[in-house]
This record gives C-alpha cells, structure tokens and sequence, in this order.
C-alpha cells in the first residue's frame, strides 16, 4: 500500500497531530532570545475597493528560536568552529551562515519515535530539574534505526500557560543528559526534539544553562534539536512510533527556524 492508498479520500486512514506550540504575544520564550509579537497592520474597512473586498494583514516579529523551532548546526559552536572543524568567520558571509545554516536542512519525512519517560515512570509530568538518562530512554521508547527522529516527552507542556514555570523558576527543567544525548547520537538519528525550552536536562539554579547537550548533539555530531514540541496530544493515542513530517521555515543563513512538525499515525 503506497501513501497515498493510506491517506485515502479525505485522508481518512490517517490522523494528523500537530506536535507544535502555538504562536502567542507573552508566549514562553528563552530571555536570551527576542520574543513573539503580533499586530494587526491593515483592518478591514482601512483601505476600501470598489467591489467591496477588504483586506487584512499583520506584522510578526519573533526570534529563530522562539516557539516550536529547530536549531542549526551553525547554532552552536565551540572554541570557534562549528562542527566538522569549520571556523565560525570561515562560516559567515554578509551577516549569514554559508555554512550549517537553517536552509541546508532537508524537509523531514521519516519515522519518528516518541519517548513518554512520564509514562515509563508512571507520573504525569517529570518533576523540576529531573533529568532524564539512558534507562529512562530505554524503558520509555521502542527500539530506534538509524534516520528517526527521536522525540522525548516529559510532559512539561503542562506548564505552557505559566511561562515562569516553563522556564523552570529557580527549580530547573527536566530533560536528558548528556549521556542519554550520546546513546540517542549513537543510533544515528535525524533530530531529537522535546517539549521543553532546551530539551537537555537544566539543574536548578543553572543559569544560564551549560547545555552539554547542545554541545554534543550540534557541535559534535551534527544532529538538529527540535525544542518546544507539544507532544501531549501524540502521547494520549499510546503509540511509539508514528510517521514524521516537518521543515524548518527556509530562512537563509539563519541558526534557527520556526517549524511546524506533524505526526501521521494510523487512524
């Protein structure tokens, strides 16, 4: 049975979860980043045609890394080189990234494999600051093949409406471990996301955080982190593994994009 068999007329053989935040004014957002904003530039009636149309159109102002977004390889670099060796000032031309920008990410049409650590432990969210390891991963997830992209749930979406929370307060953000972060690298996945600010574990008091995870996985291996995921939705149909679909929005040269990532699961 090819894709289109499954989708059937009307799509009714599949469904179709978003696995993305909304967009907001007052939003979540990492202080370190300029955050969303959103106003109405032209209403209806503002300007008026003769067969009656009007429009209406607004003005969007975020950072690359505000809301559901992918980072890029030129994300991160450390010592001055981004990974495989290139220098940062080898890398920039005009005020863009040449090299391991947004833009040179293909869209993404592959397995993906969700980890529900809460799940596994039998809670409904993970607590502050809790991190998330090896064990955790392996007992919250089916076996990984090279090319998924792996997404880690630690219910923190729960705290989406309390942007203070989100950020962790003062208590931290629960999230993998560097060493959780290799074993995944070591199944050579696309991406790994999660539905937290930074999707690695952030120890109380943190700030700002030393992000070892996005060292590894960026700097070192070369693997997208997808952050700020909704995965609740994905995680109340109790499945493990489903059909990914997403694309950074195209933006040349840049260390990060918005993307709207879907998870196509068998109806």
């Amino acid at each position: 049975m090819n894709l289109l068999d499954l989708l059937g007329e009307g799509g009714g053989g599949i469904e179709v979860i978003d696995l993305a935040q909304p967009l907001h004014p007052g939003m979540p957002t990492s202080p370190t980043h300029p955050a969303f904003d959103f106003a109405l530039r032209q209403r209806h009636g503002d300007v008026l045609r003769t067969d009656g149309i009007t429009g209406s159109h607004e003005l969007i102002t975020l950072g690359g890394h505000v809301g559901t977004h992918m980072d890029a390889l030129c994300h991160v670099a450390v010592d001055g080189r981004l990974f495989g060796g290139v220098r940062v000032e080898d890398a920039i031309d005009d005020g863009r990234y040449t090299v391991h920008g947004i833009d040179q990410v293909p869209p993404l049409a592959c397995r993906g494999v969700l980890f529900d650590v809460p799940r596994a432990r039998g809670l409904r969210h993970m607590p502050p600051g809790e991190p998330v390891g090896v064990e955790d991963l392996r007992a919250a997830g089916p076996a990984l093949r090279r090319g998924d992209v792996a997404v880690v749930r630690t219910g923190w979406a729960a705290h989406w409406d309390n942007p203070a929370a989100y950020l962790g307060d003062e208590r931290g953000v629960p999230g993998i471990t560097r060493e959780a972060a290799a074993w995944l690298a070591g199944h050579r996945v696309r991406a790994v996301g999660a539905d937290t600010i930074a999707v690695e574990h952030i120890p109380p008091g943190d700030q700002p955080p030393s992000l070892p995870v996005h060292r590894l996985l960026l700097a070192e291996r070369g693997i997208n982190l997808i952050e700020v995921m909704n995965l609740e939705a994905l995680a109340a149909r109790n499945v493990g593994e489903f059909l990914f679909v997403g694309a950074p929005l195209n933006s040349v040269g840049a260390t990060g994009a918005p993307i709207r990532p879907l998870a196509l699961i068998d109806r």
